[in-house]
């Protein structure tokens, strides 16, 4: 049967062969998809009272259950965003920037549990050195280095015993021969994941899906290609940093909100046990505008440093960078403060950092923000033995946040013995005089 691909618009469905910027229809840019169609000429038409009956419902209780059937990886990190496990039959993509260690990951993954590594971007001979350089000796690993999608669900399909694990690295290689267009491809794309999916289900064998990233940050490919699948993992970090995040985006067997935390080390990934102690390893003291705040990444919280540096602007528009925290958040408590304390940061450049490569996206480091600029601007440090927390509003409140408690109690496990909290500090002028 012979596939062809036509061009579908997202918005109002409009249907042409050839790809346009812009819809003909309805005007929307960026709104056309290829999509793989069926060459009714050359097919074969089932009708719908066949179809009626081959279909046969299962009562819910009846349906065996899977989930104690999880497969362990090996890594307790990568098990927790997990849910638990590897689920049998179940698809994961796995994104992240270029070089951050996707490969290096799902290759100690492999070692521990044993499997198939499909690999389209670098050859054998090539995934064999980056093994040895890894210390893994692969005799649980079987290699192909295939790029056309038919050939890898045929391998999957024809094993005698069942595989434990299938790595894809990476799904823009791969193609199929039934669709005209290069890997790549919306369409090639899709199309590959559907067999690979669809070779999943039917032989209980987990996919691992490792896809790239664009210049945005956004996962390459179709959108749709996140709700096919069932699990969509991303690895994050800076590249010269040493911590890497993995992070759920999506997940029908458990919580999106846990993440793993690994170490990249000459010899791999290596899973942290106890990651505020990764990110306070290189905390100097004593130090005006460097003030240490607790987060809560998925059930887990986490100490981190917040640095801020505050000096004479040159420009006549002062410079606002932040590093590792949202720009907009940035600009708004530098207004808070200097509307509701009279700081004049007007004529002033605020840089903000937050140590270790972490991305913080919670407003509970508002207060821990605020505290670093105005000890810098002060020339004053904060008691090292200080831990902070809060979110601050506009008329320079400091509100509750979520998980007070645990945060208090990670923070006084790791020898902070004060912790400003919006439990005793209510606005930015009581904390103010703790400077």
């Amino acid at each position: 049967m012979k596939l062809r691909s036509s061009f579908v618009c997202q918005q109002c469905g409009y249907d042409t062969p050839q790809w346009y910027g812009k819809c003909p229809n309805c005007g929307e840019w960026n709104s056309l998809v290829e999509t793989v169609k069926e060459d009714a000429r050359l097919g074969t038409h089932v009708s719908a009272h066949d179809r009626t009956n081959s279909v046969k419902p299962q009562r819910l209780v009846d349906i065996r259950h899977i989930e104690k059937n999880r497969c362990k990886s090996g890594y307790g990190e990568f098990d927790r965003v997990m849910g638990g496990g590897v689920v049998p039959g179940s698809v994961t993509l796995l994104a992240g920037d270029p070089g951050i260690g996707k490969s290096t990951l799902v290759l100690h993954i492999l070692a521990s549990i044993g499997g198939l590594y499909v690999s389209g971007e670098e050859s054998a001979e090539q995934v064999k050195l980056r093994a040895k350089r890894l210390g893994i000796n692969g005799e649980n690993i079987e290699m192909l280095a295939e790029t056309n999608a038919e050939a890898i669900v045929g391998v999957i399909r024809e094993k005698q015993e069942k595989i434990n694990l299938v790595i894809v690295d990476s799904i823009q290689t791969v193609s199929s021969s039934d669709l005209d267009g290069m890997p790549g491809a919306v369409g090639q794309i899709r199309h590959s994941t559907e067999l690979l999916i669809a070779a999943a289900k039917s032989q209980g064998t987990p996919i691992f899906i490792i896809g790239h990233v664009t210049k945005e940050g956004m996962i390459a490919g179709p959108k749709v290609l996140e709700h096919m699948v069932d699990t969509v993992l991303y690895l994050e970090g800076e590249r010269f940093a040493n911590a890497r995040i993995l992070r759920t985006l999506k997940n029908r067997f458990g919580a999106v909100e846990e993440v793993g935390i690994f170490e990249m080390a000459e010899n791999g990934l290596k899973e942290v046990t106890n990651p505020s102690a990764l990110f306070l390893q290189d905390r100097v003291k004593n130090v005006p505008g460097s003030v240490v705040t607790v987060i809560v990444e998925g059930s887990r919280p986490l100490l981190v440093e917040i640095q801020a540096l505050v000096v004479p602007s040159q420009l006549a528009m002062p410079r606002r960078v932040g590093n590792g925290i949202d720009y907009g958040r940035l600009q708004l408590l530098v207004a808070i403060l200097q509307k509701r304390l009279s700081i004049p940061l007007g004529t002033f450049d605020v840089f903000v950092n937050v140590s270790g490569g972490l991305t913080i996206e919670e407003p509970a480091a508002d207060l821990a923000v605020a505290m670093a600029i105005l000890s810098s601007f002060k020339n004053k440090p904060l008691d090292p033995a200080t831990a902070v927390f809060g979110e601050v509003g506009l008329l320079g409140e400091v509100r509750r946040v979520a998980g007070e408690e645990r945060r208090i109690k990670e923070a006084k496990r790791l020898g902070f013995t004060t912790v400003v909290s919006p439990q005793a500090t209510r606005n930015l002028q009581q904390a103010g005089k703790l400077l």
